[in-house]
């Protein structure tokens, strides 16, 4: 009982602190959304009710976990380049690239199934942190901003699709679609088949669970994500401990890409076994919503994943119902304007909280330095 008092007073106020920022920015996302349908002459509640109908039924629950799998992913990869201090918004090109080169390579070569899967995913792992590489080139060689060389990467990466996709290359026409062939079978990842009214849920669920593990070991259990997180706190303290901050900066663009490059695998292993145009698209970009919204958290991002697919996915009834779908689009918004604006507000009245606390043991006559306050400095120099 002791052990568990002494663990609330010394965490409840961060553990509050965590929580409150995506509390606050998913109240304030419905509260406006509600405002914009008032505006607008509809009713704030009934859309709502809709939408959190649909997620009672089974073959909608099917659905947000299928594609909150992607979704997790991306905001894997995000998350892992924000621990660094870098804004990889080249995740969209860097999946749907991957995901393309992996479909080429499932449609012309077949290995048995225990070799095929992890193939299609070292060749998907492998472009993503290609096309991610050459961004952390750029940075470290020439100090290009990450932001603009991934924006553009995404651009060209887009044309690099649309090059393989021809038929001149590895396309396959079907009907007016572009297709780069079906795949091999032994390249399907068998997934949980629930029945033909329900769907299946995709194997590769598991593989991003798995993911999400790796990442929280890998970065507060390993000696290279302590260096992670110190490079991105501070290269200048991290250089002064003798980490390079330019070999963090290429290693973390390289491995935030790899898993990038598997964000597309669970749609194209689990349901459409080849690329096309009608393959998904702005994963990476919903991915940046995940990753801050779940702060960077495994936890947290799967979670934020989970709804925001649940937001997609609800939202689709909405029109049959005389409402516009889009009325997802708009909280999405909301919610990245809503998750900056409350992130800051909790960060500062943090900050004063610990100010208020330190200032208090000053005057109750404790000296810096002593067992005491020494708890007290560190959470200050956090």
């Amino acid at each position: 009982m002791n052990t568990l008092k002494r663990w609330y007073d010394g965490n409840a106020e961060r553990v509050l602190l965590a929580v409150a920022g995506p509390v606050i920015a998913l109240v304030v996302a419905f509260a406006l959304t509600a405002i914009v349908l008032v505006a607008s002459g509809e009713n704030p509640f009934d859309p709502f009710s809709i939408m959190f109908e649909q997620a009672t039924f089974a073959d909608v629950q099917v659905l947000i976990i299928n594609d909150a799998a992607g979704l997790y992913i991306g905001a894997l990869a995000v998350a892992i380049g924000f621990r660094m201090n870098l804004f990889n918004i080249g995740v969209e090109g860097q999946y749907r690239l991957a995901a393309c080169v992996a479909a080429i390579v499932g449609a012309h070569i077949a290995f048995p199934a225990f070799l095929q899967i992890p193939l299609l995913m070292l060749s998907a792992a492998v472009t993503g942190a290609i096309w991610s590489g050459i961004a952390g080139v750029l940075k470290v060689t020439r100090g290009v901003s990450e932001v603009v060389s991934t924006i553009m990467l995404n651009s060209i990466a887009a044309s690099v699709i649309a090059y393989l996709t021809l038929e001149d290359a590895f396309g396959v026409a079907v009907g007016n679609n572009r297709t780069t062939g079906e795949m091999d079978k032994a390249g399907w990842f068998p997934g949980i088949n629930l029945g033909d009214a329900v769907g299946t849920i995709y194997g590769f669920v598991v593989v991003a669970a798995i993911l999400g593990v790796v990442y929280w070991v890998m970065l507060n259990r390993t000696r290279f994500g302590f260096d992670l997180r110190a490079s991105g706190a501070s290269e200048s303290a991290a250089a002064a401990s003798g980490v390079s901050a330019k070999k963090m900066v290429l290693t973390a663009m390289l491995l935030s890409g790899a898993v990038a490059g598997l964000a597309g695998l669970p749609t194209l292993l689990g349901s459409t076994h080849t690329f096309s145009d009608s393959f998904p698209a702005s994963l990476g970009f919903n991915a940046i919503t995940v990753a801050l919204l779940g702060r960077n958290s495994p936890a947290g991002m799967a979670l934020a994943s989970l709804l925001l697919s649940w937001l997609f996915n609800a939202a689709d009834p909405l029109d049959l119902q005389g409402y516009s779908s889009e009325i997802a689009t708009i909280m999405q918004g909301l919610i990245v304007i809503a998750v900056v604006v409350s992130y800051e507000a909790v960060r500062v009245w943090g900050t004063r909280r610990q100010q208020q606390r330190v200032g208090a043991e000053l005057a109750a006559g404790h000296v810096l330095g002593t067992p005491d306050t020494h708890d007290k400095k560190q959470e200050v120099a956090a």
